[in-house]
């Protein structure tokens, strides 16, 4: 029995974009018909689609899936939950891991809510930096909690595999809505938390 592989993706856009890479590939000097390249155009045209499925989602649909009332006022924290997203400046990936924690006022999410939101957001063109407050901003939105704090620890591929070439550089960005901004100590205990290993 032969192997077959289920994937969905858009055929116009997997035409489009295989064109798009196989003249890529001439212009880089390669033979795009040469047998280890036969099918790189396609296979690259799917995993950008893959890689950038985050267009496609829809953040409140996911976090309505899961919202409950619940009297809790206690601050609520999912730590190193990874990343792997592209660079808008040169599509390049970055990866690393984000800590997003708040504090409820009458309304949690399920667990899984928050990685698929960091998901969704990080699996476009992005900045770090927007991703960042992209996320703070939707759950704040989305949630109404006393406070919203995300913190993202990254390695860019765009600094290491060109341009400066730093291998052990991460880039850190942080955004506090709420008391996480507004108090020093419930700030100092996220950032206890997110340093404690």
């Amino acid at each position: 029995m032969a192997y077959k592989k289920v994937e969905h993706y858009d055929e116009k856009v997997t035409s489009g974009l295989t064109g798009n890479y196989k003249d890529a590939l001439k212009l880089l000097g390669e033979d795009p018909d040469r047998e280890g390249l036969l099918k790189t155009p396609e296979r690259v045209a799917k995993a950008m689609q893959f890689l950038t499925q985050g267009y496609d989602m829809d953040a409140r649909a996911i976090l309505d899936s899961a919202k409950f009332h619940e009297d809790v006022s206690e601050m609520i924290l999912v730590k190193d939950i990874e990343i792997y997203s592209l660079c808008e400046h040169h599509m390049l990936p970055f990866m690393g891991r984000i800590h997003v924690a708040y504090i409820p006022n009458g309304k949690v999410i399920g667990l899984s809510k928050i990685p698929r939101i960091v998901e969704m957001f990080a699996r476009r063109l992005q900045v770090q930096e927007r991703l960042t407050v992209q996320i703070a901003d939707f759950i704040d939105a989305a949630l109404e909690p006393r406070g919203v704090a995300v913190v993202a620890e990254g390695v860019h591929m765009c600094s290491v595999m060109r341009g400066v070439k730093k291998a052990n550089a991460k880039m850190i960005t942080s955004a506090m809505r709420g008391a996480f901004r507004s108090d020093p100590r419930t700030r100092a205990e996220f950032m206890g938390h997110v340093d404690h290993e």
